[in-house]
Order: C-alpha cells, then sequence, then structure tokens
C-alpha cells in the first residue's frame, strides 16, 4: 500500500469504527429482548456460581459439626448447582438465536444497500470481497451483542469473588490483589494485540476472496491461455501473509492463556497460603478456607473473560467490513409519476459525471424527441455506457439535471421509472429458474406466456429456446445457451418490459448482422413505440438511427443524421474505420 492510500486509510478509520459500533448497536437492539435475556441468564448463572462456595463452606462446617440442618443445605447446595448449570444451558440456547438474528439482519441491511445504491457503487467492491463481508464478516460481527453480554456477565463472578474474598477474610483478599494489576495488564494487552491482528487478517482474507471469484469467473480464459499455475500462485500470493496473521493470532491467544494459566495457579498458592496461616490462627474456619479458595479460583477467571472480550474483538473488525457496505450512498427516488402517454422526450442539462476525481462526461446538453431512436457512438472511452446509464438513471450525474417528458429522473417513483425505462447490455445476467422467467424478468405484474414468447420472437430467441429441452420451461442451469443466445434472451426481456425509454448498450454485439438487422426491424415495427437510445459500434445500427450523437473524451462533438455526419466529419468516419468497407455500402443506403 502506497503512503498516501495508507494515510487516508489511517484517516479513515476513526469514522469507520464508529460506523461499525453504531451497526452493531442496531443491530442488538434488533434483537433486545433475547440479547437482555442472555445478559439477564448469564448474570444470575454468575450469580449462582458465586453463591455457590458460600454455601457449600458453609454446608460443609455444618456438616463437620453434625448440625440438624446440614442436610437441608446440602439440598440447597444441589439446587444452587442445578441453577447454574439450567441457566448457563438457556445463556447459550440464546445466545444461538441472538448469533442468527443479527447475523441475518447485518446481511440483509447489506444486501438492501448493495441493490439500492447505484451499480458502480456496488462495484466498488470485488464479488469475493462483497460475498466474504456478507458471509464470514458478517456472521463474525453476528456475534457481539451476545459476546458482549457474556462479558459483561464474565466480569460478574471476578468482582463479586473479591467482594466475597474481602467479606471472609481482609489478608487473604489483599494477597489475592497484588496479583490484579497483572491481570489488568495482560486483558489490555490481549485487547490490542488482538484487533491489530485480526483487523490484518480479515484484510487479506478479503483480498483473496476477491482474486478467487475472479479467477473462477474467467475459468474458461484461464484453461485456453494455460496460465493456471500462475492464476494459482497469483490467488495464493498472501497465503503465507495470511498464515501469518493467523499464527500471531493464536500465539496472542495462546500467550494470554499461557501467562493467566502461570498467574492464576500462582495467585490460588498465595491465597491459600495466607488462608492457611489465618485457619490455624483461628480467624477462619475449614468451610471459610475452602470458599476462599473457589472465591479466588472465581476471581482469576481471566479465561472467560478472554474468551468473551476476544469474541468482541474479533467481531468488531469483522463489522468495519460489513458496514463498508452499508456506508455505500443510496440512488433515492422520488414519488413524481411521468406524464400519462407521454412521447418519452429525453432532456439533458449540463450533465457533469466525475469518477475518480476526473470529469468523464463534460457537460452534456441535449433534447432528444420523444419517439426518436439515437445512436451513441464514439471511440472506446468516449463515455457512452456512462452516458447510457445516466439517460435511465442507473446512475445520477454530479452536476446537471436528465429530465424524461418534463420529468426530472431524481423525482420519479422507482416503481415508474423501472416500468417506463428499460435497459439490454453486451453481457446480461440471466435472473430466473426457467429460461421464460428470464424472459419475464423484471418490475411490475409478470407477463404471461404469450408475451413472452412475442418478446422472443422479437428478439429472434424463439426458434433456439424452442429447440431447448423442455422449451420455455427449461431450467437455466440446463440450458447450453451461446454468448449471442444469451445476449437475445437480454433482448427478449427487455422487449418485454418496454416502456417509453428503452437503453440498448452494445446489445446487439454478440449478434451476427443478419441476426442484428431482425432485431432492429422487430423493434421498429413490433416493440412499443418509444425513444430507443442505442450504444453502437456497428456502422449499419448509425446509419439506421434517426440521430446520431457523436461523444469524443467524454464531450459531445456533435449530433446529426448519419449521413450529414459522414459527409462532413471526417474523424467521424474514422470512428468506424475498422468497418470502413461496410460504411461505405451504409453511405450508398442513407444517399439512396
Amino acid at each position: 500500500m502506497s503512503p498516501p492510500d495508507a494515510a487516508l486509510d489511517t484517516a479513515r478509520a476513526p469514522a469507520e469504527a464508529r460506523s461499525a459500533d453504531r451497526t452493531l448497536v442496531a443491530a442488538a437492539r434488533h434483537s433486545g429482548g433475547r440479547t437482555a435475556a442472555v445478559l439477564g441468564c448469564a448474570v444470575a448463572a454468575a450469580a449462582a456460581a458465586l453463591a455457590e462456595p458460600a454455601i457449600l463452606g458453609h454446608t460443609l462446617d455444618l456438616l463437620l459439626r453434625r448440625a440438624p440442618s446440614g442436610p437441608a443445605w446440602t439440598l440447597l447446595c444441589a439446587a444452587v448447582i442445578a441453577a447454574e448449570v439450567t441457566l448457563d444451558a438457556a445463556a447459550a440456547r440464546l445466545t444461538g438465536e441472538v448469533d442468527g438474528r443479527s447475523t441475518a439482519r447485518l446481511r440483509r441491511l447489506g444486501l438492501t444497500r448493495l441493490l439500492r445504491t447505484a451499480p458502480h457503487h456496488a462495484a466498488r467492491y470485488a464479488p469475493g470481497e462483497t460475498a466474504a463481508r456478507l458471509t464470514a464478516h458478517a456472521t463474525e460481527a453476528g456475534r457481539v451483542p451476545a459476546a458482549a453480554a457474556h462479558a459483561v456477565a464474565a466480569l460478574v463472578a471476578p468482582l463479586g469473588a473479591v467482594a466475597a474474598l474481602f467479606l471472609i477474610d481482609l489478608w487473604t483478599a489483599l494477597a489475592f490483589l497484588l496479583g490484579v494489576p497483572l491481570l489488568v495488564l495482560l486483558l489490555r494487552a490481549f485487547a490490542r494485540d488482538t484487533l491489530t491482528s485480526v483487523a490484518r487478517y480479515q484484510q487479506v482474507q478479503l483480498a483473496t476472496a476477491g482474486r478467487l471469484v475472479e479467477a473462477l469467473a474467467g475459468a474458461r480464459t484461464i484453461a485456453a491461455a494455460g496460465t493456471a499455475e500462475r492464476e494459482r500462485t497469483r490467488i495464493l500470493a498472501q497465503l503465507p501473509e495470511l498464515g501469518a496473521e493467523g499464527r500471531r493470532m493464536w500465539q496472542v491467544y495462546g500467550g494470554t492463556t499461557a501467562r493467566s494459566a502461570a498467574l492464576m495457579p500462582m495467585l490460588l498458592y498465595v491465597v491459600l497460603a495466607v488462608g492457611g496461616i489465618r485457619l490455624s490462627a483461628g480467624a477462619i474456619g475449614v468451610g471459610e478456607l475452602l470458599a476462599a479458595s473457589r472465591y479466588a479460583a472465581l476471581a482469576a477467571g481471566v479465561g472467560a473473560v478472554t474468551g468473551a472480550l476476544a469474541a468482541v474483538v474479533r467481531g468488531r473488525a469483522a463489522a468495519r467490513r460489513t458496514a463498508a457496505l452499508l456506508a455505500l450512498p443510496v440512488l433515492d427516488h422520488g414519488r413524481a409519476e411521468l406524464p400519462q402517454g407521454g412521447p418519452g422526450t429525453l432532456e439533458l442539462r449540463d450533465v457533469r459525471v466525475v469518477r475518480g476525481g476526473s470529469t468523464v462526461l463534460h457537460d452534456i446538453s441535449l433534447v432528444i424527441p420523444g419517439g426518436t431512436t439515437v445512436a451513441v457512438v464514439g471511440r472506446s472511452g468516449a463515455g457512452k455506457t456512462l452516458f447510457a446509464a445516466v439517460a435511465g438513471r442507473l446512475t445520477d450525474p454530479d452536476t446537471g439535471q436528465v429530465l424524461l417528458d418534463g420529468v426530472p429522473l431524481r423525482e420519479v417513483s422507482a416503481e415508474a421509472l423501472r416500468r417506463e425505462v428499460g435497459y439490454a447490455f453486451d453481457r446480461p445476467v440471466l435472473l430466473g429458474d426457467t429460461v421464460g422467467d428470464a424472459i419475464g424478468f423484471g418490475a411490475g405484474a409478470a407477463p404471461g406466456p404469450e408475451a413472452v414468447r412475442a418478446a422472443a420472437r422479437a428478439a429472434c430467441a424463439d426458434p433456439f429456446v424452442r429447440h431447448l429441452p423442455h422449451g420455455y420451461d427449461t431450467r437455466l442451469a440446463d440450458a447450453p445457451l451461446s454468448g449471442g443466445e444469451v445476449q437475445r434472451l437480454g433482448l427478449a426481456r427487455s422487449f418485454c418490459h418496454a416502456g417509453r425509454l428503452l437503453v440498448l448498450d452494445d446489445a446487439t454485439s454478440s449478434l451476427d448482422t443478419v441476426t442484428a438487422r431482425e432485431v432492429e426491424r422487430a423493434l421498429a415495427q413490433e416493440i412499443r413505440p418509444g425513444t430507443r437510445i442505442v450504444v453502437a459500434h456497428r456502422l449499419s445500427s448509425a446509419a439506421r438511427a434517426d440521430l446520431v450523437v457523436w461523444l469524443e473524451g467524454g464531450r459531445l462533438r456533435a449530433t446529426g443524421t448519419h449521413g450529414e455526419l459522414w459527409r462532413r466529419e471526417p474523424a467521424y468516419r474514422a470512428v468506424f474505420a475498422a468497418d470502413a468497407q461496410t460504411g461505405a455500402q451504409a453511405d450508398r443506403e442513407v444517399a439512396r
């Protein structure tokens, strides 16, 4: 990591920690009743454990004196032990419920924010990282509310035991207190070292998961290129660091356990030695010595506190990873409706888009009349896809406005926006169980079978769908689809939900020329009339459009018909230089 990046991460760390803590508090409130029950059961179990030595000691004294009340106190001992066991079991069961509910809430909030943010914000983290944040890290963070309750309860026994030691004998209690500063330092060092190690471990884990998912997505390319060994090395590059951080975590935990294991017997021996002296002096009885030794063991119970504290520390570090998803900006919607029967007039007013501190769309102002087919052309990197994203509000401009039939898109309700604005992409993702479900997937009521088939016919998908094992009912997982077939199904999905504005972002790039022309014909004649924005790489697509929007370096270079631009702009012809021969033929078609 470069020094500026490291400095930026250091500056953001306190804010991220506060955000993660607020997220954990909200998760605890979501299961507030159960979390309180965990705390109540754990504290009650600790109280029973505190009462146990005193009752055992007193019972022992009564039995040694053969007092008549000895059997009754023996039954009381059994009842206290049974209560402790029962309360511990209840706390364990409730802990599982709280962990599950808190984890589910964190995952639901993270997934909801991912789906409500703009796609480019959602893509900020690699798919593998996002999956790890929503699974392993959300699970770890979801354990914090119950772990915090157990940590608080774990303090009851040591603090109560120290108080009990003072009640039994002052000198015995003072002997124990000699080791308390060492216990405090031990816990403080453990919390500090664990937080640092866990945070680094989770960071390396995220990076490794991201590279693994990338490799899985490109498995065919890797196999074809024969670079499997290189990819394996790349994916596992940080494995030694991951192992080192993992070993460091266990070393911190093991070191703390070892030191506490050495410290606690020493404290117990000191307490027993002082207690023995006090017993020989007649200051305390045998039962009190037994109780003092038990209370010393409870007071030195750093193991329970350490375990609960470790869970809280790990969970807080994991919560930072999950809470990062909750910090993604939301693409809010208004409540306005579009005018009934509007033609789909699209207007961009001084639209500017900034990415990574650089302006990628520069102050674009443009009016596209309703019902117009517009081809957006330009060299690679000119901003065509971003223009298409802004036009249908997959993202918002940093400055300026986009209006559809006179209504700013920011003010349009989500339902109206997705009902009236459709998209088709160059690499569509098919969602649903079957091929028919994938075509009908979209906002609003599910279309009927005939509407699905009509959309498929318009996208030239019906012939190959009918040849699938079960036609439109074929499960997507069982459908052997080529890239072009997937693209046609994506087109069919957009046609099935066509509104007044339809954006085709290089959506015919995998189709052959004949099929692409058939799709264009169907789009003009069979699909609901409206405005079409076509991100075009084929010259024929530009030639058939009513209007061409020519982008260069994120700026609006010119607008006009293809024929006008082709005749007067050599630079425009150069955009299609790779298709020059086809361009000449299209030019003749335009001239005719």
